[in-house]
């Protein structure tokens, strides 16, 4: 048995589990989320938590019991408490700032770099140099925040960029200057 896909997930209260063959759809204070999964994994619903049980012991099934489990339970985290990741923007004159909702960073571009927020993220700028993404949806947030980083990737020499907080970036040497001959 997948030990992940084994434990129960509790329900908080206030939290509104629905399960409609192979839809889920939770609804908690902070909105709602709604996911279809793979038809041949049972979800069990009893006494304030929900199983997710599989058909059989063979590799895909395997493999699906413990990752339904997984994006049920940040589903039900989701609408409960929220995810949230952080950036820090290294480099002299780069910065971000809010424009209304969406985020307007300045990052050694000739131009300024827009970045509408999408349905149901929120951005936080609490510094010039750093960035928090905030939302109900685990993988929107964290895909939310991979496009941000992408727009200016740290690079090697300076560490200049769009980092997570607390990422290493390794710095390279860079070139040696010439010896007289």
């Amino acid at each position: 048995m997948s030990r992940i896909g084994r434990q129960p997930i509790t329900i908080p209260s206030g939290v509104d589990l629905r399960v409609d063959g192979s839809r889920v759809t939770v609804k908690g204070p902070r909105g709602t989320l709604e996911q279809s999964f793979h038809p041949d994994m049972r979800l069990v619903l009893q006494d304030g938590s929900l199983r997710v049980e599989r058909p059989t012991d063979e590799r895909q099934h395997r493999s699906l019991h413990g990752l339904t489990r997984t994006l049920i339970a940040n589903m039900v985290e989701g609408v409960t408490n929220g995810f949230e990741k952080r950036l820090e923007i290294v480099g002299v004159g780069y910065r971000a700032a809010l424009k209304g909702s969406d985020l307007e960073m300045a990052l050694g571009f000739s131009h300024s770099v827009p970045f509408p927020a999408p349905q149901g993220i929120e951005f936080e700028v609490p510094a010039p140099n750093r960035i928090t993404i905030r939302g109900i949806d685990k993988q929107l947030v964290g895909e939310v925040a991979a496009e941000i980083r992408k727009i200016r990737k740290p690079e090697p020499y300076k560490g200049k960029g769009i980092r997570y907080e607390g990422e290493y970036v390794r710095k390279k040497a860079g070139k040696a200057a010439k010896g007289a001959a």
